[in-house]
């Protein structure tokens, strides 16, 4: 997390735009396209640019909302209210719609880490692991799209897992999208 923080706000910008660029190269945006993203922390790759992206192109798009703390769940509420900051720091749409993470198209993640299996080291909490545990049992279609947001420097050559833990599809970071390997065990 230190090297997060020491990127000065020139980078930050930089790879904000860069992403957003790399993404708006793909089809994972467009009309009426349900899209999961988060507002991001400082320390975190920015999201800003990929949201205008994403309204310009008419995607629906929805940040992740704590509904219980204790029991580490979170549902996607349409970004279309005022935001409040809630205990962890992070901001989220106020309102009472809400979407499952089933029916979103695409859900773009934080990470602290990523590895090329599409492993993801999250912040410790659990939430994106349970709001998306379906698909850890789905054998055919696997949809949500999941594409972890970085830094080139948060992909590293492996991320210890458990068994609760959800793999991405893609990792876009400022060099671009990622193709991942497949699981060589």
């Amino acid at each position: 997390m230190p090297r997060r923080r020491a990127v000065n706000a020139a980078q930050r910008a930089h790879a904000a735009r860069a992403v957003a660029a790399a993404i708006a190269a793909s089809r994972w945006l467009g009309p009426g396209k349900r899209i999961g993203l988060y507002a991001s922390m400082p320390q975190e790759l920015g999201t800003g640019p990929l949201i205008e992206l994403a309204r310009r192109r008419g995607c629906e798009i929805y940040l992740p909302r704590i509904t219980n703390f204790r029991a580490r769940r979170m549902r996607f509420v349409p970004l279309n209210s005022d935001t409040r900051q809630h205990a962890f720091g992070m901001h989220e749409p106020q309102g009472d719609a809400w979407i499952s993470a089933r029916f979103l198209d695409t859900i773009f993640c934080a990470g602290v880490g990523f590895d090329r299996r599409g492993a993801r080291l999250g912040h410790g909490a659990g939430f994106y692991d349970r709001a998306l545990a379906f698909r850890r049992t789905r054998h055919h279609w696997q949809g949500p799209r999941l594409v972890g947001l970085a830094y080139s420097f948060q992909v590293v050559p492996l991320i210890p897992v458990t068994g609760n833990d959800v793999f991405m599809d893609f990792i876009v970071t400022e060099r671009g999208i990622d193709e991942l390997l497949a699981d060589e065990d």
